[in-house]
């Protein structure tokens, strides 16, 4: 019998990877990917993914790995949840569907109500979208809308920093500050005035952090008196910089930041995409974790786990008052978006608020500082120069240049060639140039986060005896 259930393990695999071929031919014929170079635009298949469960994933070898990256910063509470799956299926034979226009659904509403109860301040309305690009161009366009009806057509620019990455769509992307991002890329640049980054581990040579703080907050105030508070409509910025490199501002910078912006009038909008729903401990991380209060977050990513496309903005009710006091009544915000509060991602997301409440937020609380001791020690190895984060996500940075201040000017292809190892060994990493990020499923075990770092140094140290042994490096 035993014998028979290997041989039928055995085919089953076989046929697995059968089909796992398939889809990485037809992927090269018929599949554009996100991020393409020109050389290899719709002829590129990547790593294949077949199944997930708790903080695991399978790729289309059979291989199981750590999902370190939680998909993209996004599932939360791990894969195959089937409280999540049962309730989308139900959501869907009840209603899978209603026009936003001129119908609305119940779960939205709910959904919204259990939102702004998390909010800081008196941020209470919420705007759904599909996810986090669309939620930050929601978020402007509703800065722009706010001012033109306010009589203030020319209270219209942007800050944003150095660094960041705040979407894909065409304003959301303007925003971004990472390198290369927007070499081939149009932008509204005429909307958009940029800031240093507020990475610490980059600031100045000989510059104390402290100082580097009051440099940054004496640059966002010379910039706003230089161009005139009455042409800035919004300051933009993630609570953590994550795709940029998990950069985490000085101590008491946002604050500062936040208070020049309520004595100018400039809202500011808290990108929370991928800081929200538990991935720094709380549901929204702004006040409970920073101390600031915005006039606006965005949140995407963990409001549903990644289960389900989702996202949206939660509003000031003083922004929303002072609209209906105006004398344009009928002005009316042309903005909204076929799946804007999604009856399926809307059920979904309250179900998965409930796993939250319900004990994953405490677990992320709990783990979140032996995550980031046990990464802490990687700054034993010489390649690595800085490890950093807060909650559960950090970042790698590494170093083979030390006398070097830009990323860029090191091996372009070190966070690529850790990955390589790393899954040969059974982790999935996301690499970013020089850095590897790792942010995996809320719900890891203090067990799995040593395997997941112990697998990580393996990776760190087989390239260093790669660059070693290729010439490039003798640390």
């Amino acid at each position: 019998m035993a014998a028979m259930r290997e041989i039928r393990r055995n085919a089953l695999t076989a046929t697995a990877i059968a089909a796992s071929e398939d889809a990485v031919e037809t992927a090269r014929r018929h599949l554009v990917q996100p991020w393409p170079f020109a050389g290899s635009v719709g002829a590129e298949a990547r790593a294949l993914i077949g199944e997930g469960d708790g903080i695991y994933i399978t790729d289309g070898d059979g291989k199981r790995l750590i999902d370190g990256p939680a998909g993209m910063w996004c599932v939360n509470v791990g894969h195959r949840r089937k409280e999540l799956a049962e309730v989308m299926y139900d959501q869907a034979m009840a209603l899978s569907y209603n026009t936003p226009w001129y119908t609305m659904n119940a779960p939205s509403a709910e959904l919204a109500e259990r939102i702004a109860g998390h909010a800081p301040g008196d941020l209470s309305h919420v705007f759904f979208t599909t996810g986090g690009s669309s939620a930050v161009e929601t978020a402007l366009r509703f800065m722009q809308f706010y001012n033109n009806v306010r009589g203030r057509p020319e209270k219209k620019l942007i800050l944003s920093r150095g660094g960041a990455y705040h979407g894909s769509t065409y304003l959301s992307a303007s925003l971004n500050g990472r390198p290369r991002d927007r070499d081939w890329m149009d932008g509204a640049d005429e909307l958009i005035v940029k800031l240093s980054s507020p990475n610490p581990f980059r600031r100045p040579a000989g510059m104390s952090v402290g100082d580097f703080a009051d440099f940054l907050v004496d640059e966002f105030a010379e910039t706003v008196a230089r161009i005139g508070a009455g042409r800035i409509g919004a300051f933009v910025g993630e609570p953590v910089q994550a795709s940029g490199g998990v950069v985490i501002a000085p101590d008491g910078y946002l604050r500062r930041i936040r208070e020049i912006c309520r004595q100018n009038d400039i809202l500011y909008v808290s990108d929370e995409v991928v800081t929200a729903f538990g991935r720094l401990g709380h549901v929204f991380a702004s006040d409970d974790v920073f101390g600031i209060e915005p006039d606006m977050i965005t949140f995407a990513k963990g409001v549903t786990s990644g289960y389900f496309p989702l996202g949206g903005v939660v509003i000031s009710a003083r922004l929303m008052e002072e609209l209906r006091r105006s004398n344009h009544p009928d002005a009316m915000f042309g903005h909204g978006l076929t799946y804007t509060s999604h009856p399926v991602g809307c059920a979904v997301a309250l179900r998965n608020l409930d796993l939250l409440e319900g004990g994953v937020l405490e677990h992320a609380r709990q783990v979140a500082p032996y995550f980031q001791a046990k990464l802490k020690t990687l700054e034993e190895l010489p390649l690595v120069g800085e490890v950093r984060g807060a909650g559960l996500m950090a970042c790698v940075e590494c170093v083979a240049d030390r006398e070097s201040n830009d990323p860029l000017l090191i091996d372009k292809d070190v966070g690529k060639r850790i990955d390589a190892h790393c899954h040969e060994l059974g982790l999935l990493v996301r690499p970013l140039i020089n850095m590897c990020v790792m942010s995996p499923p809320l719900v890891i075990s203090t067990e799995q986060i040593d395997d997941m770092v112990a697998i990580l140094r393996e990776g760190i140290s087989r390239t260093m005896e790669d660059l070693r042994r290729e010439g490039v490096w003798r640390g």
